[in-house]
């Protein structure tokens, strides 16, 4: 990695940990704020992941593991609640580089695209839908709910992605660094239990 790439992904890293920015914004406005051009390549989402487990190390390594459980328990509780819609867990969440100021994603595979909407609407859930950046560049729907994570005494945002059924298949490929990008009920419950022993 080159010394700007090296600068922009630290930069990047300090904004996704401090300021709870997404990696692609985190990433232009560190562009910006290191007084780059606009045309200078940007660092891979893997190499400014790297940066944020260092800076994690560094300066949250007391706050982050407490932090990290309690949204992954606010996970939990999502997943459970729409376990009929096959949720995976993703993102920092799933990868173990979330703080208290990153949001929740969970994909929703479904039979039908409109049941997880009707499921939200019946148990009286306030949603905002939206569409977002899907896992394979394509434009999907996310239902985005504000929930409160008692270990935090503060909200969160959930975000649950809405994906046909036929997109789990792919959903499961391993990432550039050969991960799981992303993990059932099941594979959440043995993270935690695993961060717990």
């Amino acid at each position: 990695m080159d010394t700007s790439k090296r600068e922009i992904a630290a930069a990047a890293a300090r904004l996704v940990v401090e300021e709870g920015l997404e990696y692609g914004p985190a990433k232009r406005r560190a562009l910006r704020d290191l007084g780059l051009p606009a045309r200078t390549a940007l660092p891979h989402n893997d190499e400014v992941e790297a940066e944020v487990r260092d800076y994690i190390a560094l300066f949250c390594a007391d706050t982050q593991p407490k932090e990290l459980h309690a949204l992954r328990q606010l996970a939990l509780e999502w997943m459970e609640r729409m376990a009929a819609f096959r949720p995976h867990v993703g993102g920092a969440v799933w990868h173990g580089t979330a703080t208290r100021l990153s949001d929740i994603y969970i994909q929703l595979f479904c039979d039908d695209c409109k049941s997880a909407e009707i499921a939200l609407i019946d148990h009286h859930v306030d949603y905002e839908p939206r569409m977002v950046t899907g896992f394979h560049g394509e434009q999907v729907e996310a239902l985005s709910v504000h929930a409160t994570s008692r270990e935090l005494g503060e909200e969160i945002g959930v975000h649950l992605l809405v994906y046909d059924l036929d997109d789990l298949r792919g959903a499961l490929k391993p990432d550039s660094q050969g991960r799981t990008p992303r993990g059932d009920l099941a594979a959440l419950r043995r993270l935690m239990e695993k961060d717990a022993a």
